[in-house]
C-alpha cells in the first residue's frame, strides 16, 4: 500500500479505544483512519473511557483529533453506529439518539455482503466480573493501567538496546491458565447469545483479544483494542472479514495472507 493510499471497505469495526487514558494509542488510530474508509463504521464500545475520566481528566489533542475525524466521516456520508461498553456506559441512557450523525444503539445486526447476519455487541454484559462484581472490575482496571505503565518503562529500555516491543499483559493472557479459560468462556457465552438471536455470528470487543474463528458453531469475531493490539476488523465488499493490525508507520504488522478471512473460510486471524 502506498503512503497516501486509502483502503475502502464495506464496514469497519473498532472497539476499546479508551480515549481519556494514557494507554490509548490515539495517534495510531488516527493514522489508521486516514488510510481506511468504509460505508459503515461500528464503534463497538469503550471508545471513551468514562471510568478513567471520572478519576483523573486526561484528554490530549490526539484524542480530540480522533473524535473530530470520526465526526468528519459521518458528515462525508459514512454511517456511524456507536454501541456503548462498560467504560462508556454513560451513553447507555441515550439509545436511539444521534450525536453529530453518530447513532447510539444497544446492539446492532449487521448483514454481510454474503447475506450472513452478525450480532454486534460490546460484550461486557456477558462478563460476570463486570456484572456481578463491579468492584473487582474496577480493581482489575487499575491493575491493568499499572501493567501498561510498567510495560512502557520496560519497553523504553528495550528500545535502547534495539529490542522489539513486548507486551506483558498480552503474554499473561496467553500463558496464565485462568486468563485463557476466561477468554474461552467469554467467547462461548457470546456465541450462545448469537444463537439466541438466530444470527450467523457475533462481532464484539471488551477483552482486548482480536480473533476470528468458528469454534462454537458460528463465526466469532473480536475487534481487539487500541491500547496494545491496535487492531480493527474490516469487511470487504465481497463479504470477507479480516483483522488489520496497524503500526505507527502506516503498515500492517501481519501479511495479508495471514489476515485475510474469506467469506466461506473462517479461521483464527493472526493477532
Amino acid at each position: 500500500m502506498t503512503e497516501n493510499a486509502t483502503r475502502r471497505f464495506r464496514a469497519l469495526f473498532i472497539s476499546d479505544v479508551h480515549l481519556g487514558t494514557r494507554g490509548c494509542q490515539a495517534d495510531k488510530l488516527l493514522d489508521f483512519l486516514r488510510h481506511h474508509d468504509a460505508e459503515t463504521i461500528y464503534l463497538v464500545g469503550d471508545i471513551v473511557d468514562g471510568w478513567a475520566l471520572r478519576s483523573s481528566w486526561y484528554w490530549p489533542q490526539p484524542h480530540n483529533d480522533v473524535v473530530q475525524k470520526l465526526l468528519r466521516q459521518a458528515r462525508k456520508g459514512a454511517r456511524l453506529i456507536y454501541i456503548p461498553g462498560n467504560h462508556d456506559e454513560f451513553l447507555r441512557g441515550y439509545y436511539g439518539t444521534h450525536f453529530g450523525g453518530i447513532e447510539v444503539k444497544e446492539n446492532a445486526i449487521h448483514e454481510g455482503a454474503d447475506g450472513r447476519r452478525y450480532l454486534v455487541v460490546h460484550g461486557d454484559i456477558f462478563d460476570l466480573v463486570v456484572t456481578q462484581a463491579r468492584w473487582l472490575a474496577l480493581l482489575g482496571d487499575k491493575a491493568y493501567d499499572f501493567a501498561l505503565t510498567a510495560n512502557r518503562i520496560f519497553n523504553a529500555f528495550r528500545r535502547v538496546f534495539g529490542a522489539p516491543y513486548w507486551s506483558l499483559s498480552k503474554w499473561a493472557k496467553h500463558k496464565v491458565k485462568n486468563a485463557v479459560n476466561y477468554i474461552g468462556a467469554f467467547e462461548k457465552a457470546l456465541a450462545t447469545e448469537a444463537k439466541h438471536h438466530q444470527v450467523d455470528g457475533v462481532i464484539c470487543g471488551h477483552i482486548h483479544t482480536p480473533a476470528i474463528h468458528d469454534e462454537y458453531g458460528l463465526r466469532y469475531i473480536n475487534c481487539g483494542d487500541w491500547v496494545e493490539s491496535c487492531t480493527a476488523v474490516a469487511e470487504t465488499h465481497d463479504g470477507a472479514f479480516e483483522i488489520i493490525t496497524w503500526t505507527r508507520g502506516g503498515r500492517d504488522l501481519e501479511p495479508a495472507a495471514g489476515r485475510q478471512v474469506a467469506a466461506g473460510d473462517v479461521r483464527r486471524a493472526a493477532a
